[in-house]
């Protein structure tokens, strides 16, 4: 999927947005018309981005409610449709006599590209349906969210940038993000310092 995913800006210029969708026309059109810096290799990098995509479904219980797993935080191997489980409340060690217990769920990619443009209540369906295979015998959630997370993970980085893609240095306007590492904390992270590095001696 070509990226379409937000993207940070550190800029010292007075804009009137601090994000821009970086594979769209329109954003291309406005950059190079605002900034006149966008060369026809950087555009050509930032459309070469791509994210993995599928859906998170958060489903929370009543307080008491106990999940009797040995587990706080599973990868599923052998479902077409779930990837993850999480219960939340017990990956982040908190416990409380306020709120019950939550799960996370995630999709496998495969699922998440087949059913995107799907309705989100299908999908949730689907979806709880499938969990049910794997942790039988579930209460019915007090409060359920599904996500649509078209732009979950990157698949292909923009090639050739170290982290960051600086399109101007006085005044400077450097982006950044995972589209130019890769797709986890440290990726955001090394990202981040190379935008540091990119900005500190013009600012």
């Amino acid at each position: 999927m070509k990226s379409e995913r937000f993207v940070s800006f550190v800029t010292s210029w007075n804009w009137n947005y601090n994000l821009a969708s970086v594979a769209t026309d329109h954003f291309q059109f406005e950059l190079t018309q605002r900034c006149r810096v966008i060369t026809e290799c950087q555009r050509q990098q930032l459309a070469s981005v791509s994210y993995s995509s599928r859906y998170a479904l958060g489903l929370f219980y009543e307080v008491g409610m106990k999940i009797d797993v040995p587990w706080a935080g599973r990868y599923i191997t052998s479902n077409p449709c779930v990837r993850f489980i999480s219960i939340d409340n017990q990956k982040r060690s908190i416990e409380s006599s306020e709120f019950g217990p939550s799960l996370v769920i995630h999709t496998t990619v495969p699922f998440g590209v087949t059913h995107m443009e799907h309705r989100e209540e299908d999908v949730q369906q689907i979806i709880s349906q499938q969990l049910e295979t794997i942790l039988p015998g579930l209460p019915q959630p007090v409060a359920t969210k599904c996500q649509k997370w078209r732009y979950s993970q990157v698949i292909n980085s923009a090639a050739n940038c170290p982290g960051q893609m600086t399109l101007h240095l006085n005044p400077s306007l450097v982006c950044g993000g995972d589209g130019f590492t890769h797709s986890n904390f440290d990726g955001c992270v090394a990202s981040a310092l190379s935008v540091l590095e990119a900005l500190k001696n013009h600012i």
